[in-house]
């Protein structure tokens, strides 16, 4: 069952599980996803954004075609913001910093993605310590911009990649999680009709 968080006739916000597709992949054994699982209750409903399967956290979705333009529109401008919960390997030797290195599609091995100074687009990541533990950290992370895999990748950079992560962990950070630890905590939008500012969030759930 999935978790509503907020709900009326223009959109709804749903709290995606970790390992759950946002929208339905190639073939037969991909078609489990939130939009789908959302249908059922809401017919008309409309993808606005993605969190990566193993990401769990806030998604918004449109229930109409207007909301749908004006909140893809927000999330193209930049106008929303995120906030995401993570905890990486390591201790992070900055309470706070930034990592501003492009990122692109590593196409020999989709969905992975890679830094490349030459193609890359810009990809800009604000990060916060919240809790330093012996072998890992707790932060806060802002995305600016809205890369695929942009925090997966910008922790790897930073030489501290996130516990749990199947793509871009190393064999220890892999060990130390039993699922990718990077939850989107909060969101922040305007309301598609209202205009009226709306910050939805789900507790992060390690």
């Amino acid at each position: 069952m999935i978790e509503i968080i907020y709900a009326d006739e223009q959109v709804v916000v749903a709290n995606k599980p970790h390992d759950l597709l946002s929208v339905p992949g190639r073939g037969p054994d991909n078609q489990d996803c939130l939009l789908h699982r959302l249908q059922p209750r809401y017919p008309t409903v409309r993808i606005v954004h993605r969190l990566d399967c193993a990401t769990s956290g806030v998604m918004v979705l449109a229930l109409d075609a207007a909301s749908h333009r004006e909140l893809s529109r927000q999330f193209h401008d930049r106008e929303t913001s995120k906030r995401y919960i993570a905890v990486i390997a390591g201790v992070v030797a900055q309470s706070s910093g930034s990592v501003e290195l492009p990122v692109r599609c590593d196409w020999e091995n989709r969905p992975k993605q890679i830094v490349d100074h030459e193609q890359g687009k810009h990809a800009l990541t604000h990060y916060r310590v919240l809790e330093q533990l012996k072998d890992r950290t707790r932060v806060e992370l802002t995305p600016i911009t809205g890369r695929s895999h942009q925090l997966r990748v910008h922790m790897q950079a930073l030489g501290h990649p996130i516990l749990g992560d199947r793509f871009y962990a190393d064999a220890s950070a892999l060990a130390l999680a039993d699922r990718l630890q990077l939850h989107a905590e909060q969101l922040g939008f305007n309301h598609p009709l209202s205009q009226r500012p709306l910050c939805v969030e789900a507790p992060c759930p390690f």
